[in-house]
């Protein structure tokens, strides 16, 4: 798109929150003690709730998509619009002043890791199968990459897969896999050649959750809840299921890996947002300890924010936000972490005791389920690593 076909920025804000004012009331309007007071870091669903809650959300994504605010900054023959990020980022700042459904880590997967890595790498027939279908969310994927002895290490995974006659055999065990109850895709990272350095013998592929020898278990998290699944691969997939060259695997995988930080940064605002309205309807004064707690939380709260425009302005002038974007994850996992503190402090035994009243109970998800955080996306010590090496310049440490 050129820039005489460029909508006026104004009016496209405009235009995007008359839109949004048809689908949902703006959050300003959302009174408190009103409605669900979920702040679940994993969310403590049942299979059947996961299924309704992922409708729902789908519901607006594929609503969002058709009136033309989905895939915005992508090629028009995938429903988008050709509009530069920074258009996308103007729809986000508006979509967060309503009261959408809130999308879960399936949709972000979905059309900001998966469909962008079907497009650089698939073939024709896989571009135009799945990319549109999962910008549109008729088709949600999920993430088969880690392994009980491959987490931080992706490269080190050991499912196999061999060829034959134009076959592949997968055998292996995924965990910690997110949504793939729900989930119509997965997307494998597969040792093809086990007699290859570890970076060079991998290959990936997009695998039917509903095929033969897929089987999902849930994992039991601490919260109650099993959002969480560890996946078995037993069974046979056709070569039109590989994505990327054989043996190119981990290009592939770094293309997902890439964009799965990107968002990293935003994590846990919504939550400490909410922390600081607990402390404003306490109904009784702070003490002076609480007040700095609470203030400390609004400071590196604001941090968080300045870092995530950071991230943004980086990805907007088409650079590497890869240092930014891992100290936005730092920040995301020290918010959340103080966000517990404060609400500990606020809340006292009340966070324990399910009282029924509305604001106090919930918060016992966040805070068992906040420390996950530190792992999830990349550990931190993985974040800090990329900081040494890329920004203070410092040598990497030989492997063993």
């Amino acid at each position: 798109m050129n820039q005489a076909t460029m909508p006026d920025v104004d009016q496209f804000v405009d235009d995007a929150r008359a839109w949004l004012r048809t689908v949902a009331e703006p959050r300003t309007q959302i009174k408190w003690g009103v409605g669900s007071d979920s702040v679940a870091v994993f969310e403590n669903w049942t299979a059947e709730q996961e299924r309704d809650e992922t409708d729902h959300i789908r519901a607006y994504e594929q609503a969002k998509f058709d009136a033309g605010w989905g895939a915005m900054n992508w090629p028009v023959e995938y429903g988008g619009r050709a509009l530069p990020m920074s258009y996308v980022l103007a729809f986000r700042r508006e979509e967060n002043a309503f009261d959408v459904p809130r999308r879960t880590e399936m949709f972000s997967v979905t059309q900001q890791l998966v469909a962008p890595a079907i497009a650089q790498w698939g073939t024709p027939e896989q571009c135009e199968r799945y990319v549109r279908a999962m910008l549109r969310t008729d088709i949600i994927a999920c993430q088969l990459f880690s392994e009980t002895e491959a987490g931080s290490d992706l490269a080190a995974v050991r499912t196999r897969a061999v060829e034959r006659d134009g076959r592949w055999t997968i055998t292996g065990h995924k965990v910690w896999t997110s949504g793939a109850r729900v989930a119509d895709f997965g997307v494998a990272v597969c040792r093809t050649d086990p007699e290859a350095p570890k970076h060079a013998g991998l290959t990936v592929f997009l695998v039917p959750m509903d095929a033969p020898g897929v089987t999902v278990r849930p994992i039991r998290q601490m919260t109650g809840g099993s959002s969480f699944n560890e996946v078995y691969l037993d069974g046979e997939l056709s070569d039109d299921y590989r994505l990327g060259p054989v043996g190119q695997g981990w290009p592939v995988a770094l293309t997902v890996l890439a964009a799965e930080r990107l968002d990293a940064g935003n994590l846990g605002l919504a939550n400490a947002d909410q922390a600081v309205e607990l402390a404003r309807h306490l109904g009784r004064e702070l003490s002076e300890i609480e007040r700095d707690t609470v203030a400390d939380l609004v400071t590196r709260s604001y941090v968080q924010r300045v870092t995530g425009m950071r991230v943004a302005a980086a990805v907007v002038a088409d650079k590497d936000p890869g240092p930014e974007a891992s100290v936005g994850k730092l920040l995301a996992t020290d918010t959340m972490a103080r966000t517990s503190e404060v609400v500990r402090l606020l809340l006292g035994r009340d966070l324990i005791a399910d009282s029924g009243e509305w604001g106090t109970f919930a918060w016992t998800e966040h805070v068992l389920g906040a420390p996950g955080y530190r792992i999830a996306g990349g550990t931190d010590e993985i974040q800090r690593n990329i900081l040494a090496e890329r920004v203070l310049g410092l040598p990497r440490e030989p492997r063993p």
